[in-house]
C-alpha cells in the first residue's frame, strides 16, 4: 500500500497549475500570441541590476565550493545576521541572527511553521476567504486540519463575528496573507489591531498561545501608497513566512525565510521545533549560492511600475465592460464577481476567447475568478476585446 492522499495529490495538480499546463498545450497548438494566459503568478518583470551584480560579485571573489557548498542547516550564519538587521533597521525590531531560518521559499516557510506547531490532529488553523489553495494542502500534511472563514465580501477585510464564531479551543494558530493572493487586497492596521486583540484575548480564554503566521511574499508590492502593518510589531506570538520569488522576481530559485518574533512567549522552544520541522522535511540549507544573493539585496525590488500599469489598464476596461472588480492594492492578481454563479463555467467560456482564467472556489469564493496581470501589458492590451466579447453574452 502507498498513501491514497499522495497519489490524490500527485494524480491532481492545483487548478492553477491545471490551467497553466493547459496554456502551454494551447500555445503549442495555435502560438503563444494568440493565448491569454493569466493563470500562474509567475513575475514578467525581470529581476532588479542588483541580483546579477550580486551573483557576479560572489562568483569573482570566492572559491565555488564556498558558493555551492552547504551553509548550516538553518542558513548562512551571515545572511542570517543581515537580513535580521534589515528587518530591524525597517520595521524597528529586535531581531537577531537566532529568529531566521533560511528555506526554500514562502511554501517551505509554511510547511516548516505549520508543521512545528502541529502538536495534535485536534488542532486547527484558520484563514480568510479568499486564501491560497495550498494552505489546505499545507495544513493537512501538517496533520492538522484548516478552517476558512469568510472575509466581508465588499472589501475582503476581516469579519471578526465570523472569526468569533470559527476560534476555539483547538485553534492553533491563525493564517494571513496580505498583500493578499488572490484579491490583492491589503489588510489595514484597523483590521490587524482587531485581529490581534482578538487573539490575545482568545489566548487567555483558552489558556494557550495561538500563533499568528503571516505569509508575505507580496510584502514589497504594493501601490499607491499603502503600507503594509508589520505583524510582529502588534503582536508577539507572530511567525512571519516571506520570500523573495516576487520582489526580486526570483521564483524558480527557491529563497525565503521564516521570522520567529524575539517577543514570542516561548519563542526559543518554537525556533528549535522550526529548526526540528526542517530537518524532518528535508528542507535544511537552503539554495547556498541565492542566500547570500538576496542578503546583498535588501530593500531592492523589480520595476514595480510596470504592474501598477497592468493594474490600471485591466482594472478600469473591465469595469468598464461591467464587471464587478475587487480593487487590488498590491501583489499582481485581480479578483472579479463573474457574471453567472458558476465561476468554473464560466471560465470555461472564457477559453472560447483563448482567456485562461482562475476560478474562485479552491480559493473559498465560488463566484469570483482570478486574474495574474504579472504578464506583458501588451498581453493585457490583446486580451480586453476578448474580456468585452466573454461579457457582452451575459448581457
Amino acid at each position: 500500500m502507498i498513501s491514497e492522499k499522495m497519489t490524490s495529490l500527485g494524480q491532481k495538480r492545483s487548478v492553477i497549475r491545471e490551467i497553466f499546463e493547459y496554456g502551454r498545450k494551447r500555445k503549442s497548438e495555435i502560438g503563444a500570441d494568440n493565448v491569454f494566459d493569466f493563470s500562474l503568478g509567475n513575475p514578467s518583470v525581470p529581476a532588479p541590476p542588483c541580483v546579477e551584480k550580486a551573483m557576479q560579485k560572489l562568483l569573482a571573489e570566492n572559491s565555488p565550493v564556498a558558493i555551492h557548498g552547504y551553509t548550516s542547516a538553518q542558513g548562512d550564519l551571515s545572511v542570517r545576521q543581515k537580513i535580521s538587521a534589515y528587518i530591524n533597521k525597517t520595521h524597528g525590531t529586535k531581531l537577531d541572527e537566532n529568529n531566521i531560518y533560511m528555506t526554500c521559499g514562502a511554501a517551505a516557510s509554511l510547511c516548516i511553521s505549520l508543521r512545528a506547531l502541529t502538536a495534535s490532529s485536534d488542532d486547527e488553523f484558520i484563514t480568510f476567504t479568499p486564501f491560497f489553495p495550498e494552505y489546505r494542502v499545507f495544513v493537512e500534511a501538517a496533520g492538522a486540519k484548516l478552517t476558512s472563514v469568510a472575509s466581508n465580501p465588499k472589501n475582503f477585510q476581516i469579519d471578526f463575528d465570523n472569526l468569533a464564531k470559527a476560534i476555539n479551543k483547538n485553534t492553533k494558530g491563525v493564517i494571513i496573507n496580505s498583500p493578499n493572493n488572490p484579491s490583492g487586497v491589503v489588510l489595514s492596521e484597523k483590521t490587524v489591531l482587531q485581529l490581534c486583540e482578538t487573539l490575545a484575548q482568545k489566548q487567555k480564554e483558552y489558556n494557550h498561545e495561538i500563533y499568528l503566521i503571516a505569509d508575505e511574499p507580496y510584502r514589497e508590492l504594493v501601490y499607491d501608497g499603502i503600507s503594509v502593518p508589520y505583524p510582529i510589531n502588534y503582536y508577539d506570538n507572530t511567525i512571519i513566512c516571506y520570500s523573495f520569488s516576487k520582489s526580486l522576481s526570483l521564483p524558480g530559485e527557491r529563497i525565503g525565510y521564516i521570522v520567529v518574533s524575539d517577543k514570542m512567549s516561548d519563542g526559543k522552544t518554537v525556533y528549535a521545533a522550526i529548526c526540528g520541522a526542517g530537518r524532518a522535511l528535508g528542507y535544511v540549507c537552503a539554495p547556498s549560492m541565492f542566500q547570500k544573493v538576496v542578503a546583498e539585496c535588501q530593500g531592492q525590488t523589480s520595476d514595480l511600475s510596470i504592474y501598477v500599469k497592468n493594474r490600471d489598464l485591466l482594472y478600469s476596461a473591465l469595469e468598464r465592460f461591467g464587471y464587478h472588480c475587487i480593487h487590488p492594492d498590491g501583489a499582481f492578481y485581480l479578483f472579479f464577481e463573474t457574471p453567472e454563479t458558476d465561476a468554473n463555467a464560466f471560465c470555461e467560456r472564457a477559453k472560447k476567447y483563448e482567456l485562461l482564467l482562475v476560478p474562485g472556489d479552491d480559493f473559498g469564493c465560488p463566484s469570483f475568478v482570478r486574474i495574474a496581470y504579472c504578464v506583458s501589458t501588451e498581453q493585457i492590451e490583446k486580451s480586453l476585446p476578448a474580456f468585452e466579447k466573454l461579457m457582452k453574452e451575459y448581457k
